[in-house]
């Protein structure tokens, strides 16, 4: 029998309607790039949010005016709202009275203990988790200035001492993140934080990743990889970008492991001289055509007649293109073949047929 996974070892933590950790699902978030003040706005963001997947969506309060634009948002949200909170700890209290189902907070900048303790109080009070921030950038002086340490075991050092306040005084809804932007960095810290502290769960992220091309590329690495090695709860890449770029590719992540699906998964083979068709205005039409569809399958598009479904025999539908046509098949076996020009629509009514 397999050993159990780091992520089915971790106490299960509630966040509204949503539980991170205990082996839970994998929870995907994203977080709002709206003024918070601007209720209306970032109730259209959260929405756009969820409908791309996410199951938390996390929004900021940095002021007192967004205090109220936050309440509203919690009010109409379809998923769980997480507030974002620095410096002022009386934010975090506020956020908890306007309904956050959980803080983010980054003890280091709160200020002195009783600031934080008065805000453990009040989320063990109002039954909300808090997310333990720790961030490379921000780490307290103390560990920062010690040169023997390397950068993954200052965040550990710095997670760990937070982390026994918190259970100290009682209070265990917490998650965990330390994050930094270089990619082994997050690995290692992340393993690390995984064998010293096994009883809470991690929500992973390579921060401050980049554009949609490189912040899709570290984060699929950095992260595929714990992933794959059972450690992280929940997860949240960062691009920068329209937040509604992010949850897709936390999802292809936690699909291409075989983690959670959403949707489909589409296979397609790279050209070559034997291709005789249009082959990636075909595929990337289908990707388009796929984005309303919930159904977890498989759908291949292939270049070639003779090799298409056997390489591709696992999907649950797909076509083998040739000199102007292609071959739509099912699980492998070959259902009709029609004109390339009719090759998208007859594989779609295909799927729909599933």
């Amino acid at each position: 029998m397999a050993d159990t996974l780091p992520r089915e070892k971790t106490r299960p933590v509630r966040v509204g309607s949503v539980t991170i950790g205990g082996g839970a699902p994998v929870v995907v978030q994203s977080m709002t790039s709206t003024d918070t003040a601007d209720a209306a706005a970032t109730l259209e963001q959260v929405r756009a949010l969820a409908a791309a997947g996410c199951d938390l969506v996390r929004v900021s309060v940095p002021t007192r005016e967004a205090v109220e634009g936050f309440r509203e948002v919690c009010a109409a949200s379809p998923v769980p709202i997480v507030a974002d909170i620095h410096f002022d700890y009386r934010l975090a209290l506020a956020a908890l009275e306007a309904g956050a189902a959980k803080l983010r907070i980054n003890p280091g900048n709160i200020g002195s203990w009783d600031k934080v303790d008065a805000v453990i109080d009040a989320a063990g009070e109002a039954g909300a988790a808090i997310r333990i921030g720790v961030n490379a950038g921000s780490l307290e002086d103390d560990i920062a200035s010690r040169e023997e340490l390397t950068l993954p075991e200052k965040l550990v050092l710095s997670s760990e001492r937070f982390v026994e306040h918190f259970e100290a005084r009682g209070f265990t809804d917490i998650v965990l993140s330390a994050k930094a932007h270089d990619v082994r960095t997050t690995i290692d810290t992340y393993r690390a934080l995984s064998r010293e502290l096994p009883q809470v769960p991690l929500h992973l992220g390579v921060t401050e990743a980049g554009t949609v091309r490189q912040g899709t590329i570290k984060s699929s690495v950095g992260l595929g990889v714990l992933l794959a090695e059972g450690i992280g709860d929940t997860l949240r890449v960062s691009l920068t970008a329209d937040p509604v770029e992010e949850p897709p590719v936390a999802w292809g992540i936690l699909e291409c492991l075989g983690i959670r699906r959403r949707g489909p998964e589409l296979v397609s083979c790279p050209t070559c001289g034997r291709t005789q068709v249009d082959l990636i205005g075909l595929a990337e039409e289908v990707e388009r055509r796929l984005t309303g569809v919930t159904k977890p399958i498989s759908v291949a598009v292939m270049g070639c007649v003779v090799n298409g479904p056997g390489e591709a025999s696992g999907a649950d539908v797909g076509v083998a293109c040739g000199r102007g046509c292609g071959l739509i098949f099912k699980h492998g076996e070959v259902v009709r073949k029609v004109p390339e020009d009719r090759i998208v629509d007859e594989l779609m009514a295909e799927i729909d047929r599933l």
